[in-house]
């Protein structure tokens, strides 16, 4: 019997190994720019600040994204269909996106972010936006890798994976856990989760849903499509 580790839709390619590297390199150059230009305008503080704040919107971000794709449109949605067709597997199969490859799950996140980054890489020289953009392009890339993290049995992570966990500098397994739990509508911010309590408890994506409802009467799917997360398999992203 094949070993499910040796399942190609869970291995890098080396295309997916080149997008990954281009979208890595994208931020070191924004992050390098910014620390070259702050040297030389003396812009420590507001360079810090603007780390500072590219991390705490990218988990704001990461949630709201997963809450939209968690819920609406469908494989056949124009750009993002393959997405949320992967979103709904890995709520049948939590557990097979820690086996994939990283490159394998990052490659198309930095695709993207390399043609958005990198013309502001290249024309920018403010270091405040370039630290801002370094920072939250950074985490963005690697929001899947840390949502994956998140599905690890901890004595399997690296050394410093856990101790970010622990430090709450990224989510860890049991703050995600409450997303893969009835009826599947909170918890969705996977990059450190600092904005689950307050999203939560303000009812911020309920309020929304109930707006789209009223307005285009489309319901979203936590409202009449109860997950499963019984149904066996390995596949997660193509």
């Amino acid at each position: 019997m094949a070993s499910p580790y040796n399942d190609p839709s869970l291995i890098s390619t080396w295309s997916h190994c080149a997008w990954f590297a281009s979208g890595c390199i994208t931020v070191l150059i924004s992050l390098a720019k910014s620390v070259t230009t702050a040297f030389n305008s003396r812009t420590w503080l507001e360079l810090i600040l603007s780390y500072m704040v590219g991390y705490v919107l990218a988990d704001l971000f990461s949630g709201i994204y997963h809450w939209a794709i968690d819920n609406y449109g469908c494989a056949k949605t124009p750009i993002f269909g393959n997405q949320i067709r992967l979103f709904q597997l890995h709520h049948e199969t939590p557990w097979a996106i820690a086996r994939q490859q990283m490159a394998k799950s990052l490659h198309v996140t930095a695709r993207v972010l390399t043609f958005m980054v990198l013309p502001i890489v290249l024309l920018c020289s403010d270091p405040v936006l370039l630290g801002f953009v370094g920072v939250f392009a950074g985490f963005i890339l690697f929001t899947l890798q840390i949502h994956a993290w998140a599905h690890c049995a901890k004595d399997k992570l690296p050394p410093l994976v856990v101790a970010l966990q622990d430090c709450r500098i990224i989510v860890k397994s049991s703050k995600h856990a409450a997303h893969h739990r009835p009826p599947y509508n909170s918890n969705y911010c996977i990059v450190s989760g600092m904005w689950d309590m307050l999203l939560d408890k303000s009812k911020f994506f309920v309020a929304l849903e109930k707006i789209f409802f009223f307005m285009l009467g489309v319901p979203p799917r936590s409202w009449t499509e109860p997950n499963s997360e019984s149904t066996q398999g390995t596949e997660f992203q193509k």
